[in-house]
């Protein structure tokens, strides 16, 4: 990622949907060093925020509904969430929740792109996002796997303003031309019923460590540790309640 704040249509901050805040607490605070502190009002349902030293880094709390898994979500920053629903809807995506106020800190959404991969809205308020990004134990990369690339180049430019680097093997997503992530296509090595998804990258200083110490907190290997061929090493986890994300450790600029 090559901007270390939250800037308007980047990815701003991940939340935890989890079966078990307690056990997810222990787990990324042995993986990643989060200090977690839960809103103690009823209205909050039990979010919680993860944080690096006293920057806000990441939220966990309950999986919504009986019938959603535990996963994260990535958001993205936009000045005006009601509009950004519009034009989501308008290019083909849905709308699955709000747009709602969130206290005094910011508006959300939550939608889909048109092959179903789901991401957050946030028009900040009081709070902009994540208070550390790049650093390690914070976000540093998001990336969508989806079967139609080429519907994806069309849905979020349009709808995020998002610039394209389209390389041959990976396109990287951008602000600005500041990149933030990239796109994968999901070939046949995924399974049909997997959805298109959202994965966040967070960064720590030893991949194959952080990778040894998720195994041992319960957790399990996706991806084993790989580097990238003029690209980051990086491996991808799943927490002990069935949350997937990757870590990465960069050569250089990401």
């Amino acid at each position: 990622m090559k901007f270390s704040e939250p800037l308007d249509g980047g990815p701003c901050w991940v939340a935890l949907s989890t079966s078990d805040i307690p056990a997810a607490k222990s787990f990324y605070a042995a993986l990643f060093g989060w200090r977690c502190e839960t809103d103690p009002r009823a209205e909050a349902g039990g979010s919680t925020v993860a944080r690096l030293g006293e920057a806000a880094v990441a939220s966990l709390g309950p999986v919504p509904r009986t019938d959603r898994s535990p996963a994260w979500t990535v958001f993205f920053s936009t000045g005006d969430t009601d509009t950004t629903v519009e034009r989501v809807t308008s290019a083909g995506g849905t709308l699955l929740a709000g747009p709602m106020d969130v206290f005094e800190q910011g508006r959300s959404a939550l939608v889909a792109d048109p092959e179903g991969a789901v991401f957050s809205l946030w028009q900040p308020r009081t709070f902009a996002g994540a208070e550390r990004l790049n650093d390690p134990g914070a976000l540093g990369w998001v990336e969508l796997s989806t079967r139609d690339t080429v519907e994806a180049l069309a849905f979020y430019p349009s709808v995020l303003g998002w610039t394209v680097n389209a390389a041959e093997s990976y396109t990287h997503w951008g602000v600005d031309g500041a990149d933030f992530g990239g796109m994968m296509a999901m070939d046949e090595r995924f399974e049909p019923e997997v959805p298109p998804y959202w994965l966040p990258y967070f960064v720590v200083t030893d991949v194959d460590s952080t990778a040894a110490t998720a195994l041992s907190a319960g957790g399990d290997l996706l991806l084993a540790p790989i580097s990238i061929p003029d690209g980051p090493r990086i491996a991808v986890l799943r927490d002990p309640q069935g949350a997937t994300f990757g870590i990465h450790k960069s050569y250089g600029e990401d």
